[in-house]
């Protein structure tokens, strides 16, 4: 397990296009988790958690073998923002990409307790038009479930 060194972020969509790339720290692996540290190099309006100032800090956490993987945003000054939960195949990791497929929904969960499931149409338009498989849908769909019914128990 190495620490500490650079590293890159591929979310792609099921047809394998890339989505979205950032860089990051990887801060620690091994063969189970993935967790990262990114940092917003500017303000993002983002449509469902509003602004995200520039020097926000991300810690980003991915397992290899579930159907999800959670980000902590923390404000600038450290707070605790929000988490935010991304619904995707388990993750490939080379030692320095981590790479997944991104499944359309998210969960959102604020620091009073307040959780949201976004993007519903963006999944229900991608599963037509990319042609989710029934295995797909069904491991977003219990996926989904497990975390809408104990969502603090991803969080850390």
């Amino acid at each position: 397990m190495m620490k500490n060194r650079p590293g890159i972020i591929n979310s792609r969509k099921y047809d394998g296009s890339l989505h979205r790339s950032w860089e990051c720290e990887l801060i620690s692996f091994d063969d189970e988790e993935i967790i990262c540290r990114g940092v917003f190099e500017k303000t993002v309006e983002h449509r469902d958690l509003g602004l995200i100032h520039a020097g926000t800090i991300s810690y980003e956490r991915f397992w290899l073998s579930r159907w999800y993987n959670v980000f902590r945003f923390e404000e600038p000054d450290g707070t605790l923002r929000n988490h935010y939960f991304n619904i995707s195949m388990p993750p490939t990791f080379d030692g320095s990409t981590v790479e997944f497929v991104d499944l359309d929904i998210d969960i959102v969960v604020w620091p009073d307790g307040r959780v949201f499931t976004l993007d519903l149409d963006e999944f229900e338009q991608n599963r037509q038009l990319l042609c989710y498989s029934s295995e797909i849908v069904g491991m977003v769909d219990k996926t989904l479930d497990e975390i809408l019914a104990e969502p603090a128990r991803y969080l850390s």
